[in-house]
């Protein structure tokens, strides 16, 4: 695989891995710094340190989550780049309930620019085809 391409695809594995470590630092690592997202029910953002602090609140208080990014597509363009991923998000609401989780399907469309640090993702699409969920008490 060409050497942009893994990159690429570690930006995105890195994404995962910063929401599911709570590593903000390393989740921002993820964006440039002005941004185009569309986070679908939860918004757009232009500012990438705003969306960091959203994805904070939203996964902060949560138990442990587990997103898999897969079946990533790369399209390159000299330090330019799009991408297509899928994610299935399985996330523990409540912390220590296992009954308390939601469970999301679909699929990132990115535009990725390279920069002095590596590549960040300046555009994002967020399509979610299904979302399931389940409240209550573990016994």
């Amino acid at each position: 695989m060409d050497a942009d391409k893994i990159q690429i695809t570690e930006v995105l594995i890195r994404y995962a891995t910063g929401i599911d470590t709570k590593d903000w630092a390393l989740f921002r690592t993820c964006w440039t710094d002005e941004v185009d997202i569309d986070y679908g029910d939860l918004g757009t953002f232009t500012d990438a340190g705003a969306f960091t602090e959203l994805m904070e609140q939203i996964h902060g208080g949560m138990g442990p989550t587990y997103h898999r990014i897969s079946n990533v597509a790369i399209t390159l363009d000299g330090d330019r780049a799009t991408a297509r991923s899928y994610v299935h998000a399985v996330l523990m609401a409540v912390p220590g309930d296992a009954n308390s989780w939601i469970d999301a399907l679909g699929h990132y469309d990115d535009e990725l620019t390279r920069t002095s640090e590596g590549w960040r993702i300046t555009k994002r699409a967020t399509n979610i085809a299904r979302v399931l969920s389940a409240a209550g008490t573990a016994t």
